[in-house]
């Protein structure tokens, strides 16, 4: 009875916020007011709160600019966290845009969409990366491509790093900071998450979101380390598949830091 009237309450204040928001959201997306990068961050943070992720932050946000995060992704859990830390915009497949629920969100967050599969668009679509990063934005990529079981980094895609070459020209020293973060779900009210909580961090996609959504509130507090990285700068010429080979690399490693609770003993 106690977990089910917090679920509910839980679920009912992040609505709540949520349409209390989104008239405010609508208008600064509209007119393009300064607060539609800021105004998801405070409703991030809040969710966050009501799910129970408890976040521990491992190094820092590079402060210069133009700025590219390189994240692992195994949830929807992460872009709740990534946008709980910094006011960041998210890369997302185009199918994202027609998801119920995410889709809206996402659309309301400016997120910015890509067609993998049409050549034609590419372009346009990876000068709107380049604009946005020379406008300040901070710019969050999903490198794998897809989302992991949490437990490993899959393959980088180099060709994801195609928007940090078009930004170059609009970087006031020609370097473009690509910066490596990993998000670890490492424990359950404190404790070591062991294999009979693993499936609370990652969600694959034949999983339905409401049973795992609701197994996220009953379990009542997450305890997720996010680590950054030392950032990598990409200059005019640099290989992209040699910055996705570095960064694939320190994704492993930094994620297997987490998981092995390394940082946690130090």
């Amino acid at each position: 009875m106690i977990d089910r009237l917090r679920v509910f309450l839980a679920l009912s204040a992040i609505i709540a916020l949520a349409l209390g928001l989104l008239p405010l959201q609508m208008l600064a997306l509209t007119f393009d007011w300064p607060m539609r990068r800021w105004l998801p961050g405070v409703w991030h943070r809040f969710a966050c709160r009501a799910l129970g992720l408890r976040i521990r932050v491992i190094g820092a946000l590079d402060t210069r600019r133009p700025l590219m995060l390189a994240a692992t992704h195994a949830s929807w859990k992460d872009i709740l966290i990534l946008g709980a830390l910094a006011d960041v915009a998210f890369i997302a497949k185009s199918e994202v845009r027609e998801w119920p629920v995410f889709g809206h969100l996402a659309r309301l967050q400016h997120s910015i969409f890509i067609a993998r599969n049409d050549k034609r668009g590419t372009g346009t679509q990876v000068n709107e990366i380049a604009a946005r990063m020379a406008d300040g934005e901070i710019v969050v990529l999903f490198p794998e491509g897809t989302t992991s079981d949490g437990n490993r980094v899959l393959p980088v895609k180099s060709s994801l790093f195609g928007a940090a070459t078009a930004a170059l020209p609009s970087a006031p020293d020609g370097v473009v900071r690509v910066q490596p973060v990993t998000i670890a779900y490492t424990g359950v009210y404190g404790l070591p998450m062991g294999r009979y909580h693993r499936p609370l961090a990652g969600w694959p996609g034949e999983v339905a979101l409401v049973p795992h959504l609701l197994g996220v509130l009953k379990a009542g507090a997450l305890d997720v380390e996010v680590s950054f990285g030392r950032p990598i700068d990409f200059r005019e010429g640099d290989s992209r598949k040699a910055l996705a080979a570095t960064v694939e690399a320190d994704l492993r490693r930094m994620l297997n830091a987490s998981l092995r609770g390394r940082h946690r003993r130090a």
